[in-house]
């Protein structure tokens, strides 16, 4: 439709202009072509107009007339004229800050670095508050010394050696009715035998743990009597037993003692639990 009203408009603009003449005739809305007439319409009203037209002017030559004889032209398709866009540099453009997003898994380990060299010493720190006392330390002894102040001379059977003089039996660890000492603490133990020897007589004693030869203490027939010793280190368990045993009647022997001095003595002692590290 605005392709007809502007054809419309520039036929009307065709009967405006001015004649041969010079003279510029006023409008004549019957001339004026309606765009929305048909052609055929247009050519049955032309005689009728012309006629007209001559009865008013005698004498003077038909002016020429602008009608339209065709159908007017198809409106045709055009394109929208290309209008650039603004540019907009987003960079500018900054939004709130959004959400914290969630956390994402754990990457792959890379290659260990150089290690940096070692730092300044910072500073000496604040003196930390006093602990809790701890627990008693807890001491383990074991000892006993015994004596004997009476001979014995072998016979035909093994004969313990029985004590009747008790200088030190810590926790009574040893037995003066058996003649043993009972081990309660395990760890490693000293033991020392002393004896007078009977002259022109043998001297033979073992010292024993669980019915078990460890030591011996012998002395040969001589014509005098002398001191003789013995000692060792053992390691015990609970419950163990070690004690002196005086050889059988196979060989004569004997160890000397009187009621008024005492030449016979045996000693313990726990030198290392088995419990400490």
């Amino acid at each position: 439709m605005e392709g007809l009203r502007a054809l419309g408009v520039l036929l009307l603009s065709c009967l405006l202009l001015p004649g041969p003449a010079g003279s510029q005739p006023s409008p004549d809305r019957r001339l004026q072509t309606d765009p929305e007439e048909s052609p055929a319409q247009h050519h049955a009203a032309r005689p009728t107009r012309e006629q007209k037209g001559g009865g008013t002017q005698e004498g003077l030559p038909p002016r020429p007339r602008c009608v339209r004889c065709c159908e007017p032209p198809e409106p045709r398709f055009s394109y929208p004229q290309y209008q650039p866009l603004p540019q907009i540099n987003m960079t500018i453009l900054k939004g709130e800050k959004g959400d914290r997003g969630e956390r994402g898994m754990q990457g792959k380990f890379g290659k260990m670095g150089v290690a940096g060299s070692r730092g300044h010493a910072g500073p000496k720190g604040q003196k930390g508050s006093v602990g809790a006392p701890g627990e008693r330390c807890k001491s383990h002894y074991a000892a006993f010394s015994v004596g004997r102040k009476k001979p014995l001379h072998s016979n035909d059977y093994y004969q313990t050696l029985i004590f009747d003089t008790e200088f030190v039996n810590l926790y009574d660890h040893f037995n003066m009715f058996t003649g043993k000492f009972y081990c309660y603490v395990p760890g490693i133990y000293y033991f020392s035998l002393n004896v007078h020897t009977w002259n022109q007589k043998e001297t033979y004693l073992h010292i024993m743990r669980n019915g078990a030869e460890v030591v011996i203490l012998y002395a040969q027939v001589s014509d005098r009597s002398i001191m003789q010793s013995q000692s060792v280190m053992l390691e015990l368990r609970e419950q163990d037993e070690v004690w002196v045993r005086l050889y059988k009647g196979e060989r004569e022997n004997a160890i000397f003692s009187d009621e008024y001095d005492t030449y016979i003595t045996f000693s313990g002692h726990l030198i290392k639990y088995s419990g400490d590290p």
